[in-house]
């Protein structure tokens, strides 16, 4: 059922129906003041950083996709392979499926192999720690792909419209931090698509935790994918009035940033071209992911994974280049034209 569950997750992704978030990811209310004269060397920007112990070479992360579908063997591989020829991270979808059953869908050892120098993260949902799964798991997790870290990612809202959704979510911090402080990788903490809020991110932190991906409203609403695979009317109905939830990712990074000028926040969720990733970057964000955006070329081929974030380097590399920034962290300090009054 599960592997059922997830191959429709992925089908109606890839096939572009209206799963998109009815609310825009908020980038396009950030512009930034254009430097007619920049004075610096456009080839000689340095858009490198440390992730995870890693140096990777773009600040772009492969969000994790839908995982344990029969596809999504063919995709890891080809993310794999083209994220080590680019040089960046990626993580991977829930490893519930391969957790539970006999089939890894591919993902194991020879996702190393094939990408042995970026950072890779492991993943399971923070709903499956009230459902039998604890440290043992979270370990396998981690070490059947020989991951740098552990996404636990946060979705109470596609549990509560999902028909099989897990809802009992009482106790859950004090579990999170518990395996914080077990594991020997550092935890990663991720929403799927209505962000986390400073509040939430502030319990996060208490519990030990020091990277944060908002994954905010703007890309795909999985509401409105568990609308699409709804079995009544009227569980359509319930679904799909939460389209528009969740904060905006550019808010919801701003916002995070100014509450903790410390933590290690990825920006994700409605990040579509470079000049997105550099308003991400300028509003807070360390580190930019995307996932659906990726995954018609990750279906394809590496080399078409390799050409979309050639194109989304080549984007943010002009965005430096007409703030007069020579570096990431310039970049954080690139004027706005009209700072919403969010900024």
């Amino acid at each position: 059922m599960l592997a059922d569950r997830k191959k429709q997750h992925l089908d109606i992704v890839l096939a572009g129906q209206a799963v998109s978030s009815s609310i825009g990811a908020g980038f396009a209310e950030v512009r930034f003041e254009h430097v007619a004269l920049p004075e610096i060397d456009m080839g000689a920007i340095d858009l490198t950083m440390e992730f995870l112990g890693r140096r990777i070479a773009i600040p772009f992360l492969v969000s994790s996709m839908t995982g344990g579908a029969e596809k999504a063997q063919a995709i890891n591989h080809n993310i794999a392979i083209a994220c080590e020829a680019l040089k960046i991270p990626f993580g991977v979808g829930s490893q519930r499926v391969a957790i539970e059953t006999a089939t890894d869908w591919g993902m194991n050892r020879e996702l190393r192999r094939l990408a042995p120098s970026v950072p890779i993260l492991a993943n399971i949902g923070a709903a499956q720690l009230n459902t039998g799964f604890g440290l043992d798991q979270a370990r396998r997790a981690v070490e059947m792909i020989d991951a740098d870290a552990l996404i636990i990612h946060l979705n109470p809202l596609q549990e509560a419209v999902q028909p099989e959704g897990d809802r009992d979510w009482r106790g859950l911090a004090g579990k999170i931090g518990a395996l914080g402080k077990a594991l020997s990788v550092p935890l990663v903490i991720k929403e799927v698509g209505s962000a986390i809020s400073p509040a939430t991110a502030a319990t996060l932190v208490d519990l030990g935790v020091r990277i944060i991906d908002v994954a905010g409203a703007g890309g795909t609403s999985w509401a409105s994918v568990e609308a699409q695979r709804a079995r009544t009317p009227a569980e359509a109905a319930i679904a799909s009035a939460f389209s528009d939830w969740g904060q905006p990712t550019a808010f919801a990074i701003a916002a995070l940033r100014r509450a903790m000028p410390d933590l290690f926040i990825i920006g994700s969720g409605g990040v579509r071209t470079g000049v997105d990733a550099a308003k991400a970057i300028r509003l807070g964000a360390d580190l930019v992911g995307q996932a659906a955006s990726v995954l018609p070329s990750a279906t394809t081929s590496p080399e078409q994974i390799a050409e979309h974030f050639g194109i989304m380097a080549a984007q943010l590399r002009v965005a430096c280049f007409c703030t007069g920034s020579s570096t990431l962290a310039e970049l954080r300090k690139a004027k706005l034209e009209a700072a919403p009054v969010w900024g």
